[in-house]
């Protein structure tokens, strides 16, 4: 509220400041049974305390309850829970009334569904390589054809909680959602603790693939959050190279890669000195060149793609 003063300003004057009821205003776009609405009330000029009174129905008469609070920096927030029973096509809406500074609202009427259903959450693979493009679907019921989603992206750790990766906006369309995503690794691979390391630390902990899962949002409810998705793999790649002394490729050289979750790969280079190992555990890696007298040679060369 902007105030003009057109007073002197070298004697004392009494000021009245009138209190409003800014905005009273749900933050979601709709409303789903079983779930909870939550809304905002946006005041002026009120006082820091004043008491208020918040009170949920549908327009077909189902009540979502009563709240009551006070106002703090000018603002209340609170949420309802929408019944299970709520109807399809029915809309709900909440009063906001502060009786001490005599101001009530009403909000807007937003539309309510039955609870709904997300199911059938999946990976068009279970492994991801640098660079691979996957496909994630689900099946929603109970909401319209346009309803925005999100669909939430985490990394996965069985010891702590998950991490956000992105989140990607898409709309239901035929009781499905379908999104595209493409995979990478930003971190350096060298940087997750081999098998080895572990142990060395704790023998009770263990080499962990980097693995991802999703879920749904809708309307701030996420759907998905025990990892129904499945789990989504990160697989690496990793190139040998050898040269002889003079410079030439070593042909037909063995090797053996010994690998961050504490298995072995072997194989044979080709006609350039080079072979390309597919599907790995992610991390660190020894090659050793069984057949050489300099045994373990160390260090890292990823595959920028396949």
């Amino acid at each position: 509220m902007a105030l003009k003063f057109t007073k002197s300003t070298d004697s004392e004057h009494e000021v009245k400041l009138n209190s409003e009821l800014i905005s009273v205003t749900w933050t979601c776009g709709l409303a789903i049974g079983g779930q909870s609405a939550a809304f905002q009330v946006q005041t002026e000029m009120v006082g820091e305390g004043a008491p208020i009174k918040v009170k949920g129905n549908s327009e077909k008469g189902k009540s979502l309850g009563n709240l009551s609070g006070v106002v703090r920096r000018n603002s209340f927030s609170g949420a309802f829970d929408i019944p299970e029973d709520i109807e399809l096509g029915d809309k709900v809406f909440f009063e906001a009334k502060l009786p001490k500074n005599s101001l009530e609202g009403e909000s807007e009427h937003i539309p309510a569904y039955p609870p709904i259903r997300v199911t059938n959450l999946a990976w068009s693979d279970q492994q991801a390589r640098r660079g691979d493009t996957l496909t994630l679907t689900a099946d929603i019921k109970g909401l319209p054809n346009e309803t925005k989603v999100e669909v939430m992206i985490y990394e996965y750790h069985p010891d702590a909680g998950p991490d956000r990766v992105t989140s990607l906006p898409t709309k239901i369309e035929d009781e499905k959602v379908e999104v595209r995503w493409q995979y990478d690794y930003f971190r350096p691979a060298d940087d997750i603790p081999s098998e080895s390391e572990l142990q060395e630390r704790d023998e009770q902990r263990h080499y962990v693939h980097p693995e991802y899962f999703f879920t749904i949002k809708v309307e701030g409810v996420e759907y998905g959050r025990e990892r129904e998705s499945g789990l989504l793999r990160f697989r690496d790649g990793y190139r040998v190279t050898l040269t002889n002394a003079d410079g030439t490729p070593a042909v037909n050289e063995d090797y053996v890669l010994h690998l961050a979750d504490g298995t072995q790969r072997s194989g044979t280079l080709d006609s350039s000195g080079q072979a390309i190992e597919r599907g790995l555990p992610p991390g660190e890696v020894r090659v050793e060149f069984p057949n050489r007298c300099e045994q373990v040679e160390e260090g890292n060369d990823w595959l920028d793609e396949d």
